[in-house]
């Protein structure tokens, strides 16, 4: 039985994919930052382990607990709309801190037992914004094209120790606490210049405006997530969800 850690399994896509993986009979090891017994079914298959992945100790207090790890999954996430300029100092750390630096650490925590076994699965959860960038995510985008990056040049390092790297790039995902939590940050922004307000007012119009079935939903990341997991052809970037493919056209010229 093979095992996989999730990180960001509260909600969104970190919940379907544990939801996938342990009805396909994996070991399954669900983190989050506050344990809900009740998102996830009983199972002796299944380990729930609190874990926030700004806080090094808990990370690797997580990763003692978790034992050999197949397959890691970075999916924990923030988001926040705002124009760069009244976009709080703390707030983009925070973004930096979770998209990027507790991807960095996380991995680094499961390197030593991956590399040990000389076998193993990384998979970073990025963002189609790092292939069409779209205003007022400057932060966010940001932060996930570091990932990006980190994962390439991660991949071809890890490649000889029989250590796998991918990278899923989801779409816009509709409903999500994702989404939801960042349009509630882009109107709990205080102090925009005014200079700004007709661009976004005209971006939140446009927000939302497209139609549910042309965008990502958790099914489309989880086929990419599993199909990084198990199938040793798979690309090492796979983009998942109709806007995110079409954003990949658009930059590929098609």
């Amino acid at each position: 039985m093979k095992t996989v850690l999730i990180t960001g399994c509260s909600s969104g896509f970190g919940l379907a994919i544990a939801h996938h993986f342990l009805g396909n009979g994996w070991k399954v090891i669900a983190t989050m930052r506050k344990i809900n017994r009740d998102l996830l079914p009983q199972s002796e298959n299944l380990e729930l382990i609190e874990l926030d992945v700004t806080q090094a100790k808990s990370i690797h207090r997580a990763i003692e607990l978790a034992g050999d790890i197949d397959v890691l999954v970075n999916n924990a996430g923030v988001g926040w709309l705002s124009v760069l300029e009244s976009a709080p100092d703390k707030v983009i750390r925070s973004i930096f801190d979770t998209n990027t630096f507790g991807c960095f650490e996380m991995i680094r925590a499961v390197l030593p037992g991956m590399r040990a076994n000389g076998v193993g699965t990384i998979i970073n959860v990025s963002s189609s914004v790092t292939i069409k960038p779209l205003p007022l995510l400057a932060a966010y985008t940001a932060s996930k094209a570091a990932l990006n990056a980190f994962s390439e040049c991660l991949a071809l390092e890890l490649k000889p120790l029989g250590i796998n790297v991918h990278l899923v790039l989801p779409g816009q995902s509709p409903g999500t606490d994702f989404s939801k939590n960042a349009i509630a940050a882009m109107e709990q922004t205080s102090k925009t210049p005014t200079e700004y307000e007709p661009f976004i007012k005209e971006v939140m119009s446009k927000f939302g405006s497209t139609a549910p079935e042309d965008l990502t939903h958790s099914k489309d990341v989880v086929e990419a997530v599993w199909r990084a997991a198990t199938d040793i052809e798979s690309p090492f970037k796979l983009v998942a969800g109709k806007d995110a493919i079409r954003a990949q056209q658009e930059a590929c010229g098609g």
